[in-house]
């Protein structure tokens, strides 16, 4: 069993920035996958971001490409999402979640998830 606690969501002005971190626990395979996910009440969960802890393998949505950026501590187990140049349309609660690269980045879902942490961008 893998748990997931993200941090670093708040308030903050378009255009500016945060920082998201996913720190895993438990379980935790070097096959293991994590990746970011956003929800807005209404609206169907969007997928973020995805990274593969033991390669390479990093992938963001279209959506984002350009202004976020995921990176990994692999030695922590823990998966950052630097958000520059924040716009109000990126307000959601954004969770973190871990699974496979199949199933994260090709399905959009996945069989763990963090509590979500809430990022607002004012106008």
């Amino acid at each position: 069993q893998v748990q997931l606690a993200e941090s670093g969501g708040g308030l903050v002005q378009a255009g500016g920035s945060l920082r998201l971190s996913c720190a895993a626990s438990g379980r935790v395979f070097s096959s293991t996958v994590m990746g970011w996910f956003r929800h807005v009440p209404g609206k169907e969960r969007e997928f973020v971001a995805a990274i593969s802890l033991n390669n390479d393998r990093i992938y963001h949505a279209e959506s984002v490409k350009g202004r976020f950026t995921i990176s990994k501590d692999k030695a922590k187990n823990t998966v950052f999402l630097q958000m520059n140049n924040l716009k109000p349309e990126d307000t959601a609660v954004y969770y973190c979640a871990s699974d496979s690269w199949h199933n994260i980045v090709v399905l959009t879902r996945a069989k763990t998830w963090g509590q979500g942490t809430q990022v607002t961008v004012s106008s």
